[in-house]
């Protein structure tokens, strides 16, 4: 097992816990959450359940038939009729084993409650009236669907209001587990490479899952993503359709992001990508959000109001960029790198993953016991308008304003960018007022060239530090 540690310890104590414990795992999808509950009980099983995709109610309950059957307890075959039926039927057989601690393991569990299935109601009758009353029982539930978990389950209005003891939400692997992920395949990748493959698969284990050993990133790439089966080749759809009802309109609007890589508001992603305003873009908004396809940040200065949406997948946007415009045609990635649509991009997914990594910037910098706010912002009167990429407020009077750039080697700082990294900084002090001291921070794959401006900058950081445990 790689990583997840506080996962599992989660886990084990739910356990050991002295009375009946109810946890929810929720995360995107791939991300390993079944892996990890299987790894964790693997021996220690009483009864397993995996809803089905587009399945209806009676499908759904044949499936839970035959996991019913798998237990050796039944004599009879007839499937339940409905949910409340069902769940009666598991309690009865649950309560005949002599395990200290029965485990209950339903993966996607939102793929449970279709259209008038009313199963909601059957899990709530059999927690509260059954299972909660008990010292024995360990219900584990998870699925990718997260915004299912959270507004339908977590944030229960009815009968399971307050009833999830635990709630873990599973995040992709840092740099460092992708590491070791790498290591333990016996992969022989440097630091760059494996920020290669990063770039363009996020930290999603089963994406590295998929790596061939003996290949390099650029190698790795053209396999999974170009080749005429490649496994990630056809992925994005996939992605959706299993996670969201009516998923094109989810899928619209990562289009419309991945166009802006600053972000966009609300009011622009309606515009962008044709929705109407109201309710639904509000839903659609916090399902992606929830599920980890974009993040949502305030710019420094600003309030909740001016929220940015930013694409933040990193598998969705080396989609969009370089897979969905090859079409059927099997383009060769390594012809492809160093023109001006792969800097752009790269720069931008470099930037994703600094942000995605600022615990282990802030230990590099030595800050991590501070109390810090992580923002992005932009200038809003100079011309051409100077941005920030990341700016760390912290709490000691200082401000690290740091700028992110990928490069194939060492950054050289030389006239034009000293002067743009000065003009930057002024403007920044001169719009938000701010009497905080300002440290220029430099984060770049190799560090930056020794040479006359190279003193201006406060903290030069390489890729080595995104990889800090």
């Amino acid at each position: 097992m790689i990583g997840r540690q506080s996962e599992i310890e989660l886990l084990e104590k739910a356990y050991k816990s002295e009375k009946s414990e109810f946890v929810a795992l929720y995360g995107r999808r791939r991300v390993g959450k079944t892996f990890l509950i299987r790894s964790v009980f693997k021996n220690r099983m009483t009864f397993q359940l995996s809803g089905l995709a587009n399945a209806n109610m009676a499908q759904q309950l044949m499936n839970f038939n035959l996991a019913i059957g798998e237990l050796g307890a039944r004599k009879e075959n007839k499937t339940p009729k409905n949910w409340m039926e069902a769940l009666q039927l598991l309690k009865r057989i649950i309560s005949k084993s002599k395990t200290r601690k029965k485990v209950i393991f339903i993966d996607e569990l939102p793929w449970l409650d279709t259209k008038k299935s009313d199963f909601i109601t059957a899990l709530e009758h059999f927690w509260n009236s059954w299972a909660s009353a008990r010292t024995d029982i360990l219900l584990v539930v998870c699925g990718s669907a997260a915004s299912w978990m959270i507004n339908k389950l977590i944030n229960n209005k009815g009968g399971l209001h307050n009833r999830v003891t635990l709630r873990i939400k599973i995040e992709p692997f840092t740099l460092h587990e992708c590491k070791l992920y790498s290591e333990s395949k016996k992969m022989k990748l440097s630091n760059y490479q494996l920020i290669e493959l990063y770039m363009a698969m996020g930290g999603i284990p089963f994406y590295w899952e998929q790596l061939e050993k003996g290949l390099s990133a650029t190698q790795n790439i053209q396999l999974l993503c170009f080749e005429k089966n490649g496994p990630l080749r056809n992925e994005f759809t996939n992605i959706f359709k299993s996670l969201f009802l009516h998923s094109e309109r989810h899928e619209k609007i990562i289009e419309s992001l991945a166009k802006k890589s600053a972000g966009l508001t609300r009011n622009e992603i309606i515009s962008l990508s044709k929705k109407e305003n109201g309710g639904g873009i509000t839903r659609l908004l916090t399902e992606l959000e929830e599920s980890g396809f974009i993040r949502r940040y305030t710019p420094f200065g600003k309030k909740a109001r001016n929220s940015m949406y930013q694409l933040c997948d990193f598998y969705s946007l080396f989609y969009l960029k370089f897979i969905k415009p090859a079409g059927s045609s099997e383009k060769n990635w390594s012809f492809l790198i160093d023109n001006p649509t792969h800097r752009a991009w790269s720069g931008y997914a470099f930037e994703q993953i600094c942000l995605y990594h600022t615990k282990q910037l802030k230990q590099a910098l030595g800050i991590s016991g501070i109390d810090t706010q992580i923002f992005s912002w932009k200038s809003t009167t100079t011309d051409p308008g100077a941005q920030i990429d990341l700016i760390i407020d912290r709490r000691d009077q200082t401000i690290n304003i740091c700028e992110i750039k990928f490069s194939m080697a060492e950054f050289n700082i030389d006239k034009k960018t000293d002067l743009n990294l000065r003009n930057k900084i002024l403007a920044f002090k001169t719009e938000t007022k701010t009497k905080k001291s300002i440290f220029l921070t430099m984060i770049t794959p190799f560090g930056i060239k020794k040479n006359e401006y190279a003193g201006n900058i406060q903290n030069n950081l390489n890729m080595d530090v995104l990889f800090i445990a």
